[in-house]
């Protein structure tokens, strides 16, 4: 799909931050893409950006309206509808990436049909796909798994595929979620995926590549994750990664949304590599990312030197201090690249 720019992002009323991370997304990746954001009574959640109302984002030549939260299960709130038919009235496209598809609501879809705008579901894809095969297929991947949920699986791909690309490399970041998609212009939200055809929709994101072409592929969930492991190990089945990067955020106790503590990272990287052995029996570890966001300079690095000594892998935290440990580690461990 094409999803016209500039962007209004809408916050709706949520109140965490995390909860606001599409939109959040979207800002760091393609900052000349927002034009501003729009927030309903009770939002404290604020990106910085110009506060402006349906009015003035038409008039400033805002093209469609992105919304820019996430919640458990994927749901559009029907209180948020009376904005979308507000954005649609004046003449712009809307964009959601929760599970809801934005048509669902009466009003939403006579005022699209109305004013022939665009409804943009980024989570559901109009492809169909086949079952995983798990064959070996040219070219070098690299997946990023965690710890948990929002732990920064996304920016460290992301963070990869420009530190590699500075490195000249040959590196594409290959979106699975609808961020992701959001950011990048292309890719598949795998959690919309019907179950069986999750490893095989992943193989369609990354197929036969050049040798030396890495395919950066952005993780979701955790194996660990009561809600998520069935998408988190999927993904990894089709994904078939040569290498893998562990994104942990070290002031969680338990999962997000759910009660479970959080597995250690050498847990993650014992059990990715089992899983991953089925097809990809070279799958190794290659770093740790880390979200130092809670910590100060010091406290930050110390936290990555003792997580890099415990583990004799590089560690950083790619926003904060780039991601040249990994590719260095990347550059060793593949050296024929």
């Amino acid at each position: 799909m094409t999803i016209p720019q500039p962007y209004l992002l809408f916050l709706g009323d949520v109140q965490d931050r995390l909860s606001a991370k599409t939109a959040q997304g979207v800002l760091d990746w393609r900052p000349e893409w927002c034009a501003g954001q729009i927030r309903l009574p009770g939002c404290t959640v604020d990106l910085g950006l110009p506060e402006m109302t349906i009015a003035d984002a038409a008039a400033k030549g805002v093209k469609t309206l992105v919304i820019g939260v996430v919640n458990a299960g994927g749901v559009l709130p029907e209180r948020w509808s009376s904005v979308i038919v507000e954005a649609l009235e004046a003449g712009l496209d809307v964009a959601s990436g929760l599970h809801t598809r934005l048509e669902s609501f009466p009003a939403v879809r006579e005022a699209a049909e109305r004013g022939g705008r665009a409804l943009h579901n980024v989570r559901h894809s109009d492809r169909t796909f086949a079952t995983g095969k798990g064959t070996k297929r040219p070219g070098l991947r690299l997946l990023t798994v965690g710890t948990d949920c929002s732990v920064g699986k996304k920016y460290t791909a992301l963070s990869l595929e420009r530190g590699m690309r500075a490195r000249g490399l040959d590196a594409d970041f290959r979106a699975t979620g609808q961020t992701g998609v959001l950011i990048s212009g292309r890719g598949v939200a795998i959690d919309a995926v019907v179950a069986d055809f999750i490893s095989g929709a992943v193989e369609w994101i990354a197929p036969d590549a050049a040798p030396g072409h890495w395919d950066l592929i952005e993780g979701q969930g955790s194996l660990f994750h009561p809600s998520f492991a069935g998408v988190s190990l999927g993904l990894l089945h089709g994904a078939q990664p040569d290498a893998f990067v562990v994104c942990h955020e070290p002031t969680r106790k338990t999962m997000r949304g759910v009660a479970h503590a959080l597995p250690s990272i050498a847990d993650v990287i014992d059990l990715t590599i089992r899983c991953g052995r089925l097809t990809n029996p070279a799958i190794r570890c290659v770093g740790i990312a880390i979200n130092t966001q809670a910590y100060g300079e010091d406290e930050a690095r110390a936290c990555l030197e003792a997580a890099s000594a415990e583990h004799g892998l590089p560690a950083t935290d790619p926003v904060r201090f780039g991601v040249d440990g990994i590719v260095d580690r990347l550059l060793t461990e593949f050296p024929a690249v």
